[in-house]
């Protein structure tokens, strides 16, 4: 069976406040794609902790700098793509905070990766041609 794909490209510089760019994006295209709404704002919570992230910690040179964030429907699976020239770091390699100890007791960070591991059905990390490449997969309802 042949299952049909639908790409569409969004670039946002390494600024916080696009964040509000990839909102509207999202937005859209949930409508255009007919994704149910609860799906569309557990997405945009996943590309606001991934993409806080890249802005917040993958630049540290001062320059603008432009990230990719890639949205393909195939079938009943929605693949993101978030690529960016910043420092190397697969953040699939963090291990999952310890929920077990107390607010006070746990170090700070990691919630975010952990949130997206537990949001999407799959998430993989690629470092090709310098450039890091975070990919989201997500089962559609049908």
């Amino acid at each position: 069976m042949n299952k049909e794909s639908i790409r569409k490209v969004l670039l946002v510089e390494n600024q916080l406040d696009e964040l509000t760019k990839v909102q509207v994006f999202l937005e859209e295209l949930g409508e255009e794609w007919e994704i149910n709404i609860p799906l569309v704002f557990s997405l945009n919570l996943v590309l606001e902790e991934a993409l806080t992230n890249v802005i917040s910690y993958g630049f540290n040179d001062g320059n603008k700098h432009i990230i990719e964030i890639s949205f393909e429907k195939t079938g009943d699976e929605l693949f993101i793509a978030i690529i960016d020239d910043g420092h190397e770091y697969d953040p699939t390699l963090k291990t999952d905070p310890d929920l077990t100890l107390s607010v006070e007791e746990r170090p700070i960070g990691g919630l975010g990766i952990f949130l997206i591991k537990k949001i999407m059905d799959k998430v993989e990390y690629q470092r090709i041609n310098n450039k890091n490449n975070l990919i989201l997969t997500k089962k559609l309802e049908s």
